[in-house]
């Protein structure tokens, strides 16, 4: 019996012990399961209610996913995905009635709930061709317009958070400056900010938030610079670790609090998890570096150089600095094949990267491209890759992949400053995490993405439901 009322913060960690158990304040709860199974071809389906009966001391040989309302981490600020010019320009190439309907599956109330949206500051691989927003050599920025992205990209974006409402949280990244600003005078293929043009680039972010604005979209928040470690085919700039520093500290940090936008969330890094944990501790190890770093961002991709994912990388960063959030900014499943549009393995990358990074700490989740057509973009390096929703513009078809269904699992039901809940699972093909929505509904999403079927037990305080996991699918319990 818990008697007494502990807070606690154990390397960074918050936690809650409390006097009452959950059971005692939700008797007789039963728990609703939405459902998705490749096998069935089920797809978010509600699979009604199960009921919560007495389980004392589980036996090892029994499948469960304990979770423990007492203990509660990090909330959630917003979960969503990327509105490139890719997204764009492939959703205003459709019937107006296919625009309204991918627009609502994202951001309706029917939807998947996407509160959160990023965006490309400058042209990036997902669009048509490299830009930027001001004349060549123009280092006061007096020709700066946005007009290029008034065609596609900001109309979806205001579409977006007119259905999103207040819970709209919208941030941008830079791929490049423009050429001449670089050491390679080019915008592709890696090169670096000149020193002498550290201030206009400090300026062009400054430019970038107040003609947004300007249209009435409110600027939550920005990465430093996209990939910072990736000499790519397409638009990029290197900084090391201390190079970044320099800029934040020098330029652009005080470049954005000396124009009012102190309150604007600065990400560091935004790239992938194998160097986060060196990038941070370096970046950050200066004081009036980290005075201007809200957040470390971070990709999915280090797999180009691992096997799996690496995200115990995510919880030592965590630990280390507990007052910067974690947040993932981009994944996708790259060489796109059509063929290949129905495979369940597209959700489940999505599954394994999902719950585990929100078990490490993150809190904030962002998918890439929302939407791409039927060659996997446009994209003008022919970087084509897979996104949830693939439209055919030939055609007016619009594909929802296991990714779309995956993501909604937890992001339909997961809302903005839930509080994740202690939770483990005793069985290693067994995935599964749980948040606290604010109005007290308990969350659980379990995937099963091995190829055993398993029955399972959702184990909180003594008490459990028994629930079915088959094989390659995903669940969500609402409690």
């Amino acid at each position: 019996m818990k008697k007494l009322i502990v807070s606690c913060f154990v390397i960074g960690i918050a936690c809650n012990i409390n006097a009452q158990s959950y059971w005692k304040k939700n008797a007789g709860k039963s728990a609703k399961v939405i459902f998705t199974h490749s096998e069935t071809n089920e797809k978010m389906i509600d699979k009604g209610m199960v009921k919560f009966e007495k389980m004392p001391q589980p036996k090892e040989t029994d499948a469960c996913i304990f979770v423990d309302p007492d203990f509660r981490y990090q909330k959630l600020i917003g979960i969503g995905g990327a509105i490139t010019d890719a997204s764009a320009e492939t959703l205003y190439k459709l019937p107006k009635n296919k625009q309204k309907e991918i627009l609502e599956a994202y951001y309706g109330k029917n939807g998947l709930g996407y509160t959160v949206v990023r965006t490309n500051m400058n042209s990036c691989d997902f669009s048509s061709d490299s830009y930027t927003y001001v004349q060549d050599n123009d280092n006061t920025l007096k020709t700066f317009t946005v007009a290029h992205d008034e065609k596609y990209k900001i109309p979806m974006i205001k579409e977006a958070q007119k259905m999103i409402g207040k819970d709209f949280t919208f941030y941008f990244s830079p791929w490049s400056p423009p050429a001449w600003m670089k050491s390679n005078k080019s915008m592709l293929k890696g090169g670096r900010l000149e020193n002498a043009f550290h201030q206009s680039w400090a300026d062009y972010y400054i430019k970038f938030i107040k003609e947004y604005e300007k249209r009435g979209i409110n600027v939550w928040g920005l990465t430093v610079q996209n990939e910072p470690m990736a000499t790519q085919t397409w638009e990029s700039c290197i900084y090391t670790a201390e190079e970044e520093g320099e800029f934040l500290k020098n330029n652009l940090g005080p470049t954005l609090w000396k124009n009012g936008y102190k309150d604007k969330k600065v990400m560091i890094w935004d790239h992938n998890r194998d160097l986060i944990y060196q990038r941070a501790t370096t970046t950050l190890s200066d004081p009036e570096t980290s005075k201007y770093a809200s957040g470390i961002g971070y990709h999915w991709y280090e797999t180009w150089n691992n096997k799996t994912q690496l995200f115990d990388n995510l919880s030592e960063t965590h630990k280390a600095f507990p007052d910067k959030f974690l947040a993932f900014t981009e994944g996708c499943k790259e060489q796109f094949d059509l063929s290949k549009i129905d495979d369940v393995k597209l959700g489940e990358l999505y599954g394994r990267n999902m719950l585990n990074d929100f078990n490490k700490g993150t809190a904030l989740w962002t998918d890439w491209n929302v939407l791409l057509d039927e060659t996997g973009g446009p994209n003008h390096v022919g970087n084509f890759c897979f996104a949830p929703i693939i439209a055919d513009t030939k055609t007016g078809e619009v594909h929802y992949t296991y990714e779309y269904y995956y993501i909604g699992h937890v992001s339909k039901f997961i809302k903005p400053n839930a509080q994740r809940i202690g939770t483990s699972s005793n069985r290693a093909a067994l995935t599964s995490t749980t948040f606290m929505n604010e109005n007290g509904q308990l969350v659980t999403v379990i995937m099963n993405d091995s190829d055993t079927d398993i029955d399972t037990n959702l184990w909180i305080e003594g008490m459990a439901a028994k629930l079915s996991a088959p094989a390659h699918s995903i669940q969500t319990v609402i409690l």
